[in-house]
């Protein structure tokens, strides 16, 4: 069973006003003026990285490829349309039948990326393109940032697991998405249940403070515990005094004992001697789980300390420090008239402030050193240069309407794994610089 196609109450029958306004009022005006149905090519990218970023990483494409499947005006939504009076009645009627049919390519979930990558081109009609900008840009500039950081976080730990508690520090719906967006990123588990029923995420969780405070001593919270959930359970040590608590818990549990938690204190510190301490109880088995606001440089900072897995969740789940991707979504085409024989015209905004924009439907492109290790990101317009047509990044999502690149959340993790292990080892450094790969723009003739 796919549990992404079973639904949750935070799903929503239709993604249509995940919207701004002036998109339905654009749309209004060119039909209205006759230019709606104009062949035209959006694009999704970044101008840059948030600074100190190497890369990116592309996260939220699964989400996207549902939004716009669900992207329809119903009843009710057209009721409030038409209510407040967004546009007109001409408007409403186009709008209660539409449907995406055009085409989207882009990276394939997971993919790094950088600036000016053309991570995402959208196709079709200014209309039923137009409208699809917004919810586009926020799940994936959300999911990107959230997996930008969660690809620093499990590069710093290595082989240590990671696991994504961040729920509570985020709006309800957001909290589901970054942990699937963590998961794409290299966490290996989440605490929260919406999304292990969501997206199949593996879920952890044993219990708080608060289940030592309920009881009388922290002897018996453990004993309630072991007793409910078994040896192998893991058992929080820092409500009172730690050395003491690691003490009661191998009593307890003996030596089987599956882990303890750390959620205070100097946690270099205190992790050696917990650890020396188990060891010295006879628990050599027993595993150490760090937690407290930890961030991929409080993670790098444990690398030497004899700490197990990590929990992450305030910086995870607000990017650490960086909670969007800034990404834009550009018209960089269009055809010349109504005509779908009409050839394309490249588009572009300039303007000063560094928001311009490059025209052209966009290919991209790899470019590898002798040793198989990428050394530039190459993006073009035109035909794609021979030598690079074996390393082109995008992939179709969608081809006239139809959705065809629904992926399993562990093919886009193992691919994000991938793709980070063929950039310069200069990549996984969380010492401030430049974006790993420069960004190379070639123009090749070619009839569009």
């Amino acid at each position: 069973m796919n549990t992404a196609d079973l639904g949750l109450p935070v799903d929503v029958p239709s993604t249509a006003l995940f919207t701004d306004q002036y998109e339905l009022t654009m749309l209004q005006a060119a039909l209205k003026a006759g230019t709606a149905e104009r062949r035209s090519v959006f694009e999704v990218f970044t101008r840059r990285l948030p600074e100190g970023r190497r890369y990116g990483v592309v996260a939220g494409t699964g989400r996207v490829l549902d939004a716009v499947e669900n992207f329809r005006f119903d009843a009710d939504v057209l009721g409030f349309l038409r209510e407040r009076q967004i546009v007109d009645e001409a408007t409403l009627d186009w709008l209660a039948g539409y449907r995406f049919t055009g085409d989207v390519l882009g990276y394939p979930e997971g993919e790094v990326y950088f600036p000016g990558s053309p991570i995402m081109r959208v196709e079709g009609s200014f209309a039923e393109c137009v409208l699809l900008e917004t919810v586009i840009l926020s799940i994936l500039n959300h999911d990107s940032a959230i997996a930008a950081a969660a690809s620093r976080m499990s590069s710093a730990a290595g082989s240590r697991p990671l696991i994504e508690m961040g729920a509570r520090r985020t709006h309800e719906l957001s909290a589901v998405a970054a942990a699937r967006a963590a998961y794409v990123g290299g966490f290996t588990t989440t605490s929260d249940l919406a999304a292990g029923f969501r997206y199949g995420i593996p879920t952890v969780g044993t219990s708080a403070h608060a289940f030592t405070l309920l009881h009388d001593t922290e002897r018996d919270a453990f004993r309630a515990q072991v007793d409910a959930l078994g040896r192998g359970t893991t058992l929080l040590v820092d409500t009172y005094d730690v050395a003491e608590a690691v003490r009661t818990a191998v009593e307890v549990a003996g030596p089987e004992l599956g882990a303890v938690r750390i959620d205070s204190g100097d946690l270099l510190l205190v992790a050696h001697r917990v650890r020396q301490q188990l060891d010295e109880l006879g628990a050599t088995d027993t595993k150490i789980v760090v937690t407290s606001d930890l961030d991929e440089y409080a993670i790098a900072s444990l690398a030497a300390a004899p700490v197990d897995a990590y929990g992450v969740g305030t910086q995870l789940v607000t990017g650490s420090g960086h909670p969007t991707a800034s990404m834009v979504y550009k018209l960089v085409a269009r055809a010349e008239s109504d005509d779908p024989r009409a050839p394309l015209v490249p588009v572009a905004k300039k303007s000063s402030g560094g928001k311009t924009s490059i025209g052209g439907r966009k290919w991209a492109a790899r470019r590898l050193d002798e040793d198989g290790i990428a050394e530039a990101e190459v993006v073009g317009t035109g035909a794609v240069p021979a030598e690079l047509a074996g390393r082109q990044l995008q992939v179709e999502l969608v081809k006239g309407g139809e959705v065809l690149a629904r992926e399993p959340l562990d093919v886009v993790r193992d691919r994000h794994i991938a793709a980070r292990a063929g950039l310069p080892l200069s990549a996984t450094q969380l010492s401030r610089g430049e974006p790993v790969l420069p960004t190379e723009y070639v123009q090749v003739p070619s009839g569009n």
